[in-house]
């Protein structure tokens, strides 16, 4: 809130210079609003003049000296004066007041405090999680779906219309669904007694006895009877709708929902692959060459061409997937984000190709690559489920440290920064456990809270209570925090950063803890007992906002309770 709004006095300055003759420059370059690690610099200062200087010919300190003259009158209502210091900084000093009527604004905006329009209704489509429908969901596809769902619930915050899609990768072509039909079809015959070979390539994680299992139990002893190929097509049918329907399941005990779930198939169904590719022939970006059709990727920076469809005739993942971007452009949306898993790396610059080839803005398309996730009991790795056998499924995890410790460690980082998750750390409930420390600050707050209605202390008006007399550094370091979290949410929707949330509630938290200690709220003097009060409600006000942001609860008790005196 402070930030955003020094930014825009700051920026009407520079502006109001240039229109005065004192400034000459064409664009106001990026600048920095940042908080000073000494408070003798201010509470907060800007570094406009220094990377504007450049382009006005003039001296940094000179540029910030016109940039302070011409600051807009309504900077008087928070800042008691702005100096110029170092190399050109712009220090800004806030008043006493400041403080309290920050206080006085989250009251009275409550849960909508945060909310921005940054986003102006523009329309976003966020594609994550995207798993294969052939096996369970795994620590990784975890943590696609932690930053995917809190990223779109940022973007919500931030003013942007947000859709989510999963998109089912079940094409007819798909050499993955085939296999794993052929392994659920061998699991089957095993359990009549037929002496079968598990496929080279097939699929040998427990999951797949248990749907083998659940087809016998559903439809007897000779499904498997009849024509080979209409056999095999029947089990990949029923095993590909029950591997989806635990990934649902899964995703929404996660927390997790989509808006839709699109499917590979129904490109191939509507005629939308061969219309995609026949419209790369017409815009002359695809080629025959050695009998297979090739997009002409490296037109568009790629450093090779990439094949659509092969020599025997049947198509890449590439071409359904040129197909299903062109089919999100032509919905009409403003921004599309995909997250997706590391081995994606090398995909990047051919689907950015491939939407510049069919006429679509690349830079439309963001594409978010997130890295592996490491998983630890105290120093030991955690390496092999006992379900599905090669990998780590998301369920297990869910089921030993819960999702809202999950949900956290997964955004404890960025996405595209190697993650490890210590199962012990997660489940301890102590103030080393990041979620648990950020989830016992509000505890505590609703204690505090109950404790002062059962001495029969009413919860002050906001709107009357002088909160001029929140003074101490304690309760000024918290209430600069609690300003940031407009500036948090913006910051995250611009960059795709929700772990700047996680961050952000961390700080929070700490500085609340930090305000409890030096500050005692009930049995205060009663003007200052009142405006505690009214502090520590905005706080659990924005802990709740920033969890509910990340997909964790805000819980009202905790375990570790203790005296509010």
């Amino acid at each position: 809130m402070i930030r955003q709004q020094l930014a825009e006095w700051v920026q009407q300055a520079a502006l109001a210079a240039r229109e005065a003759g004192a400034l000459a420059f064409e664009t106001l370059p990026e600048f920095e609003i940042e908080t000073p690690r000494n408070p003798e610099f201010g509470d907060y200062a800007t570094n406009l003049a220094m990377v504007l200087a450049r382009q006005v010919r003039r001296n940094p300190r000179e540029v910030a000296e016109i940039i302070r003259q011409h600051l807009p009158q309504a900077t008087h209502a928070w800042i008691e004066r702005v100096e110029v210091a170092g190399a050109g900084f712009l220090n800004f000093y806030l008043k006493p007041s400041w403080a309290g009527e920050v206080v006085r604004h989250i009251l009275m905006q409550g849960e909508r405090y945060g909310n921005l329009t940054l986003g102006a209704g523009k329309r976003v489509l966020v594609e994550f999680v995207s798993a294969n429908p052939t096996g369970p969901l795994t620590l990784g596809h975890g943590r696609n779906a932690a930053v995917g769902d809190s990223l779109a619930r940022i973007l919500e915050a931030a003013g942007y219309q947000v859709e989510r899609e999963f998109y089912i990768n079940d094409g007819e072509n798909s050499t993955q669904i085939r296999n794993f039909a052929l392994s659920v079809l061998t699991r089957y015959k095993q359990l009549l007694g037929e002496p079968v070979e598990m496929p080279e390539d097939g699929y040998h994680g427990e999951y797949v006895k248990e749907i083998a299992q659940s087809i016998r139990e559903q439809h007897g002893d000779s499904f498997a009877e009849g024509d080979p190929e209409t056999v095999l097509k029947r089990f990949e049918q029923i095993a590909k709708q029950q591997m989806l329907a635990e990934q649902e399941r899964d995703l929404a005990d996660f927390g997790v929902r989509f808006d839709r779930w699109f499917s590979e198939q129904s490109l191939y169904d509507a005629g939308k692959v061969e219309e995609t590719l026949n419209l790369l022939r017409e815009r002359g970006y695809a080629y025959e060459h050695e009998g297979a059709l090739w997009l002409k990727s490296t037109a568009f920076g790629d450093e090779k061409d990439r094949v659509l469809v092969r020599a025997n005739g049947l198509p890449t993942y590439l071409a359904a997937d040129v197909a299903y971007h062109r089919d999100k452009y032509e919905r009409g949306y403003d921004l599309l984000i995909n997250l997706w898993g590391a081995d994606h790396h090398g995909y990047v610059a051919r689907m950015k190709a491939a939407v510049a080839a069919l006429g679509y803005d690349p830079d439309r398309l963001h594409i978010l690559i997130y890295q592996l996730v490491n998983l630890f009991r105290g120093t030991e790795p955690v390496r092999m489920s006992k379900r599905a056998g090669e990998f780590i499924t998301l369920r297990e995890v869910i089921d030993e440290i819960g999702v809202d410790a999950l949900r956290f460690f997964y955004l404890l980082r960025s996405h595209d920064s190697t993650l490890d998750i210590d199962i012990e750390l997660a489940k301890e409930q102590s103030e080393k456990n990041p979620v648990f420390y950020v989830q016992y600050a509000h505890a505590r707050i609703c204690s505090i809270e109950r404790t002062a209605a059962e001495r029969g202390v009413p919860m002050p008006d906001w709107a009357t209570t002088d909160l001029s007399v929140l003074t101490h550094p304690a309760e000024h370091a918290l209430i600069k925090r609690l300003a940031d979290l407009p500036d948090e949410i913006a910051l995250a929707a611009r960059h795709d950063a929700p772990h700047r949330l996680t961050a952000y509630a961390l700080d929070v938290a700490r500085a609340f803890h930090g305000f409890y200690t030096e500050c005692r709220v009930l049995g205060a003097e009663p003007p200052l007992q009142a405006a505690r009060l009214l502090l520590a409600q905005a706080t659990r006000f924005v802990l709740a906002r920033a969890l509910g942001l990340l997909g964790v609860s805000a819980p009202e008790r905790m375990e570790r309770e203790e005296s509010v005196e």
